[in-house]
């Protein structure tokens, strides 16, 4: 992983003792709440429903084993003893008192880490596929360009108060885990006829209150011209994204209002003028960053241990974990290890101080230190060996983090909602304990198969309800919280954004709609087509008719309650 050089130290460092000064004049009454405000936002920090929300960056989602316990220690002395993983591969702290953020951020800076640019009209933490470096389907390592990306866009001047958030997430393999397409700019490491790789640039995706996927602008772009593209883009949207209307101000409107086409001869022109410029990238500097990018020295044979089949066999429990949260790795006799943060009875993407430190004493013993946080809110070994997936099992079922539930119904996608957030409508943590009680078999969840439920208590959409096969977004209805469902929604290769089913239920209803919704799926399924693939050809009438026009008495009570 990247490692700060004698500069990159400093800059943090300095930053830190800048917002301690800061801190200290607000607390004093010598800044004011509006001239306090830009800067607690420039360094992660929210006014939250409760507390302050400190949000902070994992760059690419990768972390070192130093600093998870820094994350663990952080949690259990200054938060209350646990952390939000996010779907932005970021951690968050919803407790901390804002007089301690300062020394938050000097211990961070310690292991390397800040909350430089998690909040407020910048570029945001760069993402990427989980599985970078290791995935058999990858054509090159996105990191380094993550990399590269984030130290570009990290303080640069021209693009510190942009007319909205923007965000970034780069992936270099055949199949898109890193949701490119709801991305401000999404890039695609791709090959050309000749057998190059270089970029496939995409433009103008994102969430929220009015959902676009994103639109290529270029098909390939040799990587030298990456940084200038880039730029360029962001200058266009700069100079013409609206500042007088928050909720028209992202780069999916302006691509929008003016059309793809329009929008793509304007960054052009404009990187014609600069693409011969300092932004050219030398392969010196794409080799240097590679560097850090390196792989760990594997055991070679690792894969003739033969432990490892025996027990498949002999433990149908640890069967059923490896096939669900065990993935296949391109080094023999390795693989990677999702661990569920999706425990029932726990929010979702939440990990306690003794978590985390737990998990950083295994990736010591068995994955070289690293571990790699999911933008769908779980954690990764990436580097096990097979010989090791019992041991290692035995020790994650102790901490609650086995749970073989990756992919399936309970693994779901969950915003902190109104627990914490003061833009939220409704809850979403209460829903997922609901979703959890009502969907408590694992026999049945294996049976349903791969199953995306993405929930969000607000139009923001943080947690990407508009790519989820159901997705859920809570709204408000005369001061009661209600859902309303989306169906058939994708963050993959096939990205699309879901249907609308109809009126939104009522709370208590949430589980029972969803329970409509499975029973119309295994109805109308063929063979073993997925949920996605049957939604698509069958269309959203029979599970529209199901939940709204049911013929039991409880149901006629729903439709009641849902106004419709």
């Amino acid at each position: 992983m990247y490692q700060y050089d004698e500069y990159d130290q400093q800059i943090v460092d300095e930053r830190v003792a800048q917002f301690r000064d800061q801190t200290r004049r607000y607390l004093a009454g010598e800044l004011s709440e509006d001239e306090y405000r830009p800067l607690r936002l420039m360094n992660g920090l929210y006014i939250q429903r409760h507390a302050p929300m400190l949000r902070v960056s994992i760059p690419y989602g990768l972390l070192s084993s130093t600093q998870l316990r820094m994350l663990a220690y952080i949690a259990d002395k200054y938060d209350k003893g646990y952390g939000h993983f996010s779907t932005r591969q970021n951690i968050q702290f919803n407790w901390p008192r804002l007089e301690t953020v300062p020394d938050i951020l000097a211990d961070l800076a310690s292991v390397q880490m800040h909350a430089i640019q998690t909040s407020g009209n910048c570029i945001r933490n760069i993402t990427s596929d989980h599985f970078a470096g290791i995935a058999e389907d990858e054509l090159e390592d996105p990191r380094p360009y993550c990399e590269i990306i984030r130290q570009w866009s990290t303080f640069h001047p021209e693009f510190s108060f942009l007319p909205r958030k923007f965000k970034i997430a780069v992936s270099g393999s055949e199949n898109d885990r890193a949701a490119v397409q709801i991305h401000d700019i999404g890039i695609y490491l791709v090959r050309n006829e000749e057998g190059k790789t270089g970029c496939k640039i995409l433009v103008g995706g994102g969430l929220g209150r009015t959902p676009y996927l994103g639109v290529c602008i270029r098909d390939y772009l040799e990587k030298q011209h990456l940084l200038s593209y880039l730029e360029a883009i962001l200058r266009v949207y700069n100079q013409l994204g609206r500042r007088d209307n928050m909720h028209k101000a992202r780069i999916k409107i302006l691509v929008n209002a003016i059309g793809p086409e329009k929008f793509t001869d304007m960054v052009e022109t404009e990187w014609r003028r600069i693409r011969d410029t300092a932004l050219l990238l030398d392969q010196v500097e794409i080799d240097r960053v590679k560097g850090f990018f390196t792989e760990p020295e594997f055991d070679k044979n690792a894969a003739d241990d033969a432990t490892f089949a025996k027990r498949l066999v002999l433990q149908k429990d640890f069967k059923l974990w490896v096939q669900r949260n065990v993935k296949a790795h391109k080094a023999p006799g390795y693989r990677a290890v999702y661990l569920s943060l999706k425990h029932p009875g726990v929010a979702p993407g939440d990990a306690t101080g003794a978590q985390m430190n737990f998990i950083a004493t295994l990736a010591d013993k068995y994955g070289y230190s690293e571990i790699r946080v999911t933008h769908d809110q779980n954690l990764i070994l990436p580097h096990v060996r097979q010989g090791d997936l019992y041991s290692l099992w035995n020790a994650l079922r102790k901490e609650q983090l086995a749970t073989p539930n990756i992919g399936l119904l309970t693994d779901m996608i969950c915003c902190p909602g109104l627990d914490f957030c003061n833009l939220a409508n409704a809850g979403s943590i209460d829903i997922a304990g609901q979703i959890n009680q009502r969907f408590n078999e694992l026999d049945y969840l294996h049976d349903i198969g791969d199953f995306q439920v993405k929930m969000s208590g607000c139009m923001n959409a943080c947690g990407h309800h508009h790519v989820g096969h159901i997705g859920i977004l809570g709204v408000d209805k005369k001061g009661k919280e209600f859902y309303q469902l989306t169906l058939g929604g994708s963050a993959g290769n096939a990205a699309r954004l879901g249907d609308r089913l109809g009126p939104a239920v009522a709370k208590e209803e949430v589980a029972e709609t969803i329970d409509r919704i499975l029973q119309v799926y295994l109805e109308q399924r063929e063979g073993e087509e997925q949920f996605l693939e049957t939604y698509l050809r069958v269309g959203l009438d029979p599970f529209k008719d199901r939940v709204y026009a049911p013929e039991s008495e409880d149901s006629t009570r729903m439709k009641a309650v849902a106004g419709y």
